[in-house]
C-alpha cells in the first residue's frame, strides 16, 4: 500500500507537469492548427531560466518566478513575432516543419549558455515528507499537484469566459470567418504563443524544484505527444486526463514491471489511441462529406 500510494503521487506529480505543457500545445493548436514542436524546449527554457533569475541573479522566489515567466513570454512572443507570423496563410506544414527547427535552435541556446551539466538550486516547494498511513511521501511533489490543476482550470476559465478565449476558439472553427468578425489573427496567435510559453513556464519551473535543472528535461516535452492525443489535441481538460494517466501509467509501470518500460508505455498509449480514437478521448470529431 505504501509503495502504491507513493507510485501515485509520483505518477500524479509528473503528469500534471505533462499537462501545463500539453496546455500550451492545446492553446496553439485552437488557434492556430499548428502542431507546437517547441513546446517541450519551452519547459526545458523555463526550468533554466528559474535558475538564472533565483540562483545566478539572486532574485527571491517571488520574483524570481515572476521573472521567469515574463521573460518566456517574451521569447515565446518573439518567436511568434518574427517567424511565426509571417508564415500566417502559407501551408500548415511550412509553420509545422519551422517549429521542429526551433526546437533544435531553443535547445542548442540554452546548451550553449548554461552548458551541459546539470545546475542545482534551493527549492522553493516543501523539500520534507508527509506522513500518510505507511506511505511516506514528497511534500513537494504533494504541493506541486495543486499548483498545477490551478493553473490548469485557470486556462480552461480563460478559454470559457474571456474575449481572447471565444475569439480563439471562433479561428479554430473558421478563420475567415473570424476574420471578418473583427477578430484580429495576429493578435491572438501572439496570446495564445504568450499562454503557451507561460504553461510550459510554470511546468518547468516545477519540474526544476523536483528533479532538478537538467538538460535532459527537453526528454519530458517528447511525452507531450501522447498526453495530447490521448486527451485530444483541442481539450484543455483533455491535457488534464491525459497527463494524469500518463504520468500514473509511467509509474506504475516503472514501479512493478521495470526494465525501462515506463519509457515505452507513453508510445503504446499513444499508437493505440491513433487506431482506435485518433482526436482523443476528449477532442472534437471532425467528419467531411465529399
Amino acid at each position: 500500500m505504501a509503495d502504491f500510494l507513493q507510485l501515485t503521487v509520483s505518477g500524479l506529480s509528473t503528469g500534471m507537469i505533462y499537462a501545463l505543457a500539453a496546455a500550451g500545445f492545446v492553446v496553439i493548436y485552437k488557434a492556430s492548427d499548428v502542431i507546437n514542436f517547441t513546446q517541450g524546449d519551452l519547459l526545458l527554457l523555463g526550468t533554466y531560466l528559474i535558475f538564472f533569475a533565483v540562483a545566478q541573479i539572486g532574485l527571491p522566489w517571488g520574483f524570481g518566478v515572476l521573472v521567469t515567466i515574463l521573460l518566456a513570454i517574451a521569447a515565446a512572443l518573439a518567436i511568434e513575432r518574427l517567424v511565426l507570423r509571417p508564415l500566417i496563410g502559407e501551408p500548415i506544414i511550412s509553420m509545422i516543419m519551422v517549429t521542429i527547427g526551433l526546437s533544435s535552435i531553443l535547445r542548442g541556446l540554452v546548451n550553449g549558455i548554461w552548458g551541459p551539466s546539470p545546475r542545482a538550486f534551493e527549492s522553493f516547494l516543501p523539500a520534507g515528507t508527509v506522513e500518510i498511513g505507511p506511505a511516506v511521501l514528497s511534500a513537494g511533489r504533494l504541493i506541486s499537484i495543486p499548483i498545477a490543476l490551478g493553473v490548469l482550470a485557470a486556462l480552461w476559465l480563460f478559454f470559457r469566459h474571456t474575449r481572447d478565449g471565444i475569439a480563439m476558439r471562433a479561428i479554430a472553427d473558421d478563420q475567415q470567418a473570424a476574420l471578418s468578425m473583427g477578430i484580429s489573427i495576429p493578435r491572438v496567435f501572439g496570446v495564445a504563443w504568450g499562454l503557451a510559453a507561460a504553461s510550459a513556464a510554470i511546468g518547468g519551473i516545477m519540474l526544476g524544484n523536483i528533479v532538478g535543472v537538467t538538460p535532459n528535461v527537453a526528454a519530458i516535452g517528447l511525452h507531450v505527444f501522447p498526453v495530447v492525443i490521448l486527451g485530444g489535441l483541442d481539450s484543455i481538460r483533455g491535457a488534464v486526463i491525459g497527463g494524469a494517466v500518463i504520468g500514473l501509467l509511467e509509474a506504475y509501470t516503472g514501479g512493478y514491471v521495470g526494465h525501462g518500460l515506463n519509457l515505452v508505455v507513453p508510445y503504446v498509449v499513444l499508437i493505440l489511441v491513433l487506431m482506435v480514437r485518433p482526436y482523443g478521448l476528449f477532442g472534437k470529431e471532425i467528419i467531411e462529406r465529399v
